[in-house]
């Protein structure tokens, strides 16, 4: 399991149209992976669960992830939210 801290740098924050693009990042690894804020655990293959964080620009979450490709998963998520 690979748990890694990082912060959203989208400019639009995680709105719908970024949110989707990440459900479909996290969806191409077999790997469990779970996006973790403040006060929710989200499954980070689920579009109406991601889009309930209401993540903005600035703002800090953990993506958890476990299975053989986990690593791969972690760093094209950070790549991902780390675009700026």
């Amino acid at each position: 399991m690979i748990t890694k801290t990082m912060t959203i740098k989208i400019p639009s924050g995680l709105e719908a149209r970024p949110v989707a693009v990440l459900v479909q990042v996290a969806s191409q690894y077999e790997s469990s992976i779970l996006i973790e804020t403040e006060d929710k655990k989200i499954n980070a293959k689920s579009i109406m669960g991601m889009m309930s964080l209401g993540l903005s620009v600035g703002e800090e979450i953990t993506v958890i992830a476990e299975g053989k490709d986990e690593e791969d998963a972690v760093n094209h998520i950070e790549q991902y939210v780390s675009a700026n």
